[in-house]
């Protein structure tokens, strides 16, 4: 069993990240910090379960001895910092995404993380959703044949259903807009289910909301992979309403699609109940060459659910020398340097040519 320091009580995650310690029996107990005083207390009142202890001074968690990693939901620009402090204290970091307002920031604690012989990872749970663990094995296994294009969609409410003054739309704190912050999902999915990495991008970005924000809240990504296959990713904060129905069904309007000589493999993790689609022209499918994969996931209070729990066990085990992380902060650094150049490319109207790792 391993102690964990949770390092905020108040980011958009971190409460998520809070149940899924909780119900893990890998996890003893868990220390929080955050520099206000008041959030430490509401947390204790309403969340207390295997809190140990509660911190307001940063250097007092980091020198106990005896935890063994961080959990860092932290404001995208102090991710570096603060990383960089955790990591020289001899600790493990799982990091929310983005892992730094630039690649430069997130290209850094990679590197301090190596040459301290750490591990960080990221949190792209979506990576253990069964359905994108089934298509990538089924994309792998050659099911739908050389791959020839990807299709991704992932649009969510918009900026005024949301709040305008967060942190989140400030491009000073966040580093950047939809992109970072919930496109960059979708671009690690492209990479992850695919096996395939992405060579050059061309983009739009824009901010069409109406509202005080400096970052983009809609864009359109048309990318190159190494294969040769191609792929394109819209992303925006553009539905107009929040949920609708008598299930109050949560705006989002989400699509993965995977498109290969032999078929294609295709889902929406918004559809309910989701539902793998898988079609296939090859021989050993010829008896039935349309599938449909609907799994019946076990709930969980934990962040993502039972396969956010399986994320988090993966991330300690691979701590613990067991394994590799399920999401690392090289994959992280590879999203930063896309995201990167597609501004580049929107900025200046030219495709960009992206550096992958061999």
């Amino acid at each position: 069993m391993v102690k964990v320091a949770l390092l905020s009580a108040k980011n958009p995650h971190a409460m998520g990240h809070l149940r899924t310690l909780q119900v893990l029996p890998e996890v003893e107990s868990i220390l929080v910090w955050d520099e206000d005083e008041q959030a430490l207390q509401s947390l204790l009142d309403s969340q207390g379960e295997k809190i140990e202890a509660v911190f307001t001074d940063l250097d007092q968690v980091l020198s106990r001895e005896d935890v063994f990693f961080a959990v860092a939901p932290l404001r995208t620009d102090r991710c570096r910092d603060i990383c960089l402090r955790v990591l020289e204290a001899g600790k493990h970091i799982l990091a929310e995404k983005p892992l730094g307002r630039t690649a430069r920031e997130a290209e850094e604690i990679v590197v301090a993380a190596e040459q301290a012989n750490l591990q960080v990872g990221i949190a792209y749970a979506n990576r253990y959703h069964p359905l994108n663990r089934r298509a990538r094995a089924l994309v792998a296994q050659g099911v739908i044949g050389p791959l020839m294009s990807v299709e991704m969609r992932m649009v969510t409410t918009q900026v005024g259903l949301r709040d305008p003054t967060n942190w989140l739309f400030s491009k000073a704190v966040a580093g950047g807009g939809i992109l970072v912050w919930l496109g960059c999902h979708y671009i690690d999915m492209m990479r992850y289910v695919t096996g395939d990495e992405i060579v050059s991008v061309s983009a739009q970005v824009s901010t069409r909301s109406g509202e005080d924000i400096d970052v983009e809240d809609v864009a359109a990504l048309s990318v190159r992979f190494r294969s040769g296959a191609v792929g394109c990713l819209h992303a925006g904060y553009l539905m107009a309403f929040r949920d609708w129905g008598e299930d109050k069904v949560s705006g989002n309007d989400i699509y993965e699609g995977f498109n290969g000589r032999l078929g294609r493999i295709y889902w929406s993790p918004t559809e309910r109940p989701p539902r793998l689609h898988v079609e296939s022209t090859l021989d050993e499918w010829r008896d039935a060459p349309i599938w449909e994969f609907n799994p019946t996931v076990i709930a969980s209070p934990a962040y993502a659910g039972v396969y956010g729990e399986e994320f988090m066990r993966d991330f300690i085990r691979a701590a613990q020398g067991e394994g590799e992380v399920p999401a690392s902060g090289r994959d992280a650094l590879q999203v930063a340097r896309i995201v990167e150049a597609a501004y580049e490319s929107s900025r200046t109207g030219r495709r960009v040519d992206i550096a992958y790792p061999e």
